[in-house]
Formats: structure tokens, C-alpha cells, sequence
């Protein structure tokens, strides 16, 4: 019970996260689109620093959650089961949910580069910069699903 208990919180708070991370992104497209209208650029900032907090709670807390799934059976033996094993797609998924995190964090510092001031690409090219997380998620949740190796 407690196994399942773990596995639902943290897949709740992944997709919390991943909302996060989906949206940033867009909110800084729009932010390049509107460069002349100065209200709209401070509540569009607003919302993003609002949001990028809230990706980082969330991360933090599918972190811990995920964690404890990988490696709580050495603390709570009885409790939760090791349901890794010696298999390696871990690994892998692991460097791909590092790369999302590289993503989100390089997002928020366009964000608050463009608080500050600063230029960011075109809102043409943050579109495309958008998809990225979108093959690093299929990529993740392939590994899961799948476990190739």
C-alpha cells in the first residue's frame, strides 16, 4: 500500500512539474510578443515567476517521492520493494528528467533576463524551443513504460 501511495504522489506531482515546464516556455513567447505593451509584460512576468516557483516545488517533491521509489527499499526493506533491480533504464531515464531540468532552469533565467531588460530569441524560435521537453517526456516515459534494458 504504501509502495502504490508513494508511486501515485509522485506521478501527481511529476505531472504537476510538467505542466510547469510545458507552460514557461509559452508564457515566454508571449512575452516576446508583446514587447511594446508594457502592462501586459508585467503581469505576463508575474505569472512566470509565479510559475517557476511552483515547477520547483514541484520538481522537489516528485524528487524526493521518486527517490524514495528508487531507492527507499535500502531504508524500508518491509515497506517499499526494490523494483529496480541491476536494470539500467533508470539511468537513463534519469539524464533525460536531468535534461528538463537543465530546460525548466534555462527558462527561467530568459525569464528573468527578460525582467531585466534583456533581449530573448524570437518569439518564432521559442516555439520551437517549446517542443523540447515534449520528446525528452516521450523519451522518459518510453524507458518507463517499456524498461528496455
Amino acid at each position: 500500500m504504501t509502495y502504490l501511495l508513494t508511486k501515485t504522489l509522485h506521478l501527481l506531482f511529476v505531472m504537476a512539474w510538467m505542466a510547469a515546464v510545458f507552460y514557461l516556455p509559452r508564457i515566454l513567447v508571449n512575452v516576446a510578443e508583446t514587447r511594446d505593451e508594457a502592462a501586459v509584460q508585467r503581469r505576463l512576468h508575474l505569472m512566470g515567476r509565479r510559475l517557476y516557483k511552483f515547477g520547483h516545488y514541484m520538481f522537489g517533491i516528485a524528487f524526493v517521492l521518486g527517490l524514495a521509489l528508487w531507492q527507499g527499499w535500502r531504508i524500508f526493506p518491509g515497506v517499499l520493494p526494490n523494483v529496480i533491480g541491476s536494470m539500467h533504464w533508470i539511468d537513463a531515464k534519469l539524464a533525460l528528467v536531468a535534461a528538463l531540468l537543465i530546460y525548466f532552469s534555462w527558462c527561467g533565467r530568459l525569464l528573468k533576463r527578460s525582467e531585466a531588460g534583456g533581449a530573448l530569441p524570437s518569439s518564432l524560435a521559442l516555439r520551437w524551443i517549446n517542443e523540447l521537453p515534449v520528446l525528452l517526456l516521450i523519451g522518459a516515459l518510453y524507458l518507463v513504460l517499456a524498461r528496455p534494458f
